[in-house]
């Protein structure tokens, strides 16, 4: 079992007035081998932030993080990264893209061929695999981000609103890929949103964090991911625990915002 945990993190970032922005205090959670995570809550809560001390790409001021017991201090293959614009390279096919890490990790063609062919299968771009990247649309490129990131095959996915850039269909159709995968490879994934619908449909625990300073809020355990795994979402939304979810999330983010504006026109005044 690959457990990933985080014990007591906080985030401080120091400004040159001497004031500081306190972006995270006292996160704790673990995950273990094949949870899907999804993290919501409003503009400022600081859950890039903490996506990005998973990553290892910032250390946090206080706290650890461990995976499989082993501390997090700088980013590694074990977890891998989709952004929300793929951050691939345009100059490459489809399948130099995907393959690009095992080759940088020094595989040979035998040995990463049969995984790269078989990732292009399970994401739909077996027939596109000569094409430049810039060829594809928005849904397209991000599927070969998502095999990009599998080929390395990480111990944990973690993703940063990958789908936010694209149009209402396209997000759907990605939506219910991310539950296949999850559901074929078993990995963990911790997953960013700002859109309620989808940490509802993304997420079999869902994280509510609120702002200044940065913390969780209230988790959920959802079954919409679950239920939603080859299934159609539309139908998975007409579930009776879900619309009532849906708004008790609403209106605590809602809630939130409001008690931010609230505090920066007191500081203004």
């Amino acid at each position: 079992m690959s457990t990933l945990s985080i014990d007591n993190v906080s985030m401080r970032f120091d400004i040159p007035d001497g004031s500081h922005i306190q972006a995270l205090k006292d996160i704790t959670l673990e995950l273990k081998t094949g949870e899907l995570m999804s993290v919501l809550g409003p503009s400022g809560c600081g859950k890039s932030t903490l996506l990005n001390i998973i990553a290892g790409f910032m250390a946090p001021t206080e706290g650890k993080l461990t995976l499989n017991n082993v501390p997090i201090t700088k980013p590694g293959a074990e977890r891998g990264m989709v952004f929300q614009q793929g951050a691939l390279f345009d100059w490459m096919s489809v399948r130099e893209n995907v393959s690009f890490g095992p080759r940088m990790g020094g595989q040979s063609p035998s040995e990463y061929d049969e995984n790269v062919d078989h990732l292009l299968d399970v994401v739909g771009l077996q027939d596109f695999k000569s094409k430049a990247v810039y060829e594809l649309s928005g849904g397209m490129q991000q599927r070969v981000a998502l095999a990009r990131c599998l080929a390395n095959k990480p111990d944990v996915i973690l993703m940063d609103e990958p789908l936010g850039a694209l149009d209402a269909l396209t997000r759907e159709k990605m939506q219910s890929l991310v539950l296949k995968l999850w559901k074929e490879t078993g990995k963990t994934i911790v997953l960013i949103t700002h859109s309620v619908e989808e940490a509802l449909l993304l997420g079999e625990r869902l994280l509510v964090m609120a702002p200044r300073p940065g913390r969780i809020h209230k988790e959920y355990r959802l079954p919409f991911a679950d239920m939603g795994v080859g299934a159609d979402l539309r139908e998975i939304k007409k579930h009776p625990d879900y619309a009532p979810t849906r708004e008790e999330i609403l209106s605590m983010i809602w809630n939130m915002e409001e008690e931010i504006m609230g505090r920066t026109e007191g500081e203004k005044s």
